[in-house]
C-alpha cells in the first residue's frame, strides 16, 4: 500500500504486480532474484532495486518529486526529523507491536499462539503511538504544516490498529480520517486492495514495478 500510495502522490505512471506474501511467489527464484529476503514490496526502476516501504517512499521522493515536499531535501534538519519519524513508525509501531500482534494472532498457526506477547504490543502500540498523537495536537502532520511520507506510514499503521480493535485517540482517528481524503490514498487503495483474497488478502499486497 505504501509503495502504491507513494506513487499516487508522485502522480507516476508504473507497471504494478499485485503479489500475496504468502501465495509462494516471494518465495520463487524470479522474486528471490530481486529480493533474496522473500520480502514485499520490491520496487524496479529500470535496473535500480529497491525494497523495504520506506526506502522505496524516500526514493521516490527525493528521484521523482525532490519539490513536492513528500520528503524533505537531503542535509536539511526536517530531513533528520523525517527520519527519526521513519525509524519510530518502523520499529516502534511496526516491528515491535504490531507485527508481533500479525504473527501471534494472525499467523498464529506459524508462529504460536502468545497471549502474553500480544498483550504486551497492544499496551506497548498504545504507549508508542502517544508520542505521534502529542506530536499531532500542536500540528497537523508529523513535520508541522506539510504533509509527508511519514505521514503516508503512520496512517497505515493506524489502519492496522483500527483492523486489530485497538483504541485511537480522537486527534489520531481524525489525522487517519483527513488524510484517507486525498486522492492518492483513493487511487493506492483501489489497486492496493484488489488482491485476491486467497492471495493472502489485501493487507499483503504489494508491488514491483518501474516508476518513469
Amino acid at each position: 500500500m505504501r509503495a502504491h500510495w507513494m506513487a499516487a502522490e508522485l502522480n507516476l505512471t508504473y507497471t504494478p504486480k499485485l503479489v500475496g506474501s504468502r501465495s509462494g511467489t516471494t518465495q520463487s527464484q524470479a522474486f528471490r532474484a530481486l529480493n533474496a529476503k522473500e520480502k514485499i514490496p520490491v520496487l524496479v526502476d529500470g535496473d535500480f532495486v529497491l525494497s523495504e516501504s520506506a526506502a522505496i517512499v524516500t526514493y521516490l521522493g527525493d528521484t521523482y518529486g525532490p519539490d513536492s515536499g513528500l520528503v524533505p531535501k537531503p542535509y536539511a534538519l526536517q530531513r533528520a526529523k523525517y527520519n527519526e519519524w521513519l525509524s519510530f513508525i518502523q520499529m516502534e509501531l511496526d516491528a515491535h507491536t504490531l507485527y508481533v500482534m500479525r504473527k501471534h494472532q494472525d499467523l498464529h498457526a506459524l508462529y504460536g499462539e502468545a497471549p502474553a506477547a500480544i498483550a504486551e504490543a497492544k499496551a506497548g502500540f498504545a504507549k508508542q503511538v502517544s508520542v505521534a498523537h502529542n506530536q499531532l495536537t500542536t500540528s497537523p502532520y508529523l513535520l508541522g504544516e506539510q504533509f509527508t511520507a511519514a505521514d503516508l506510514l503512520l496512517s497505515t499503521c493506524l489502519d492496522w490498529a483500527i483492523a486489530y480493535k485497538l483504541e485511537l485517540s480522537d486527534v489520531l482517528n481524525t489525522y487517519r480520517k483527513q488524510i484517507q481524503q486525498r486522492p492518492a490514498f483513493a487511487k493506492a487503495a483501489k489497486l492496493n486492495f484488489s488482491i485476491s483474497p486467497n492471495e493472502d488478502g489485501p493487507q499483503d499486497a504489494s508491488t514491483k514495478g518501474n516508476s518513469a
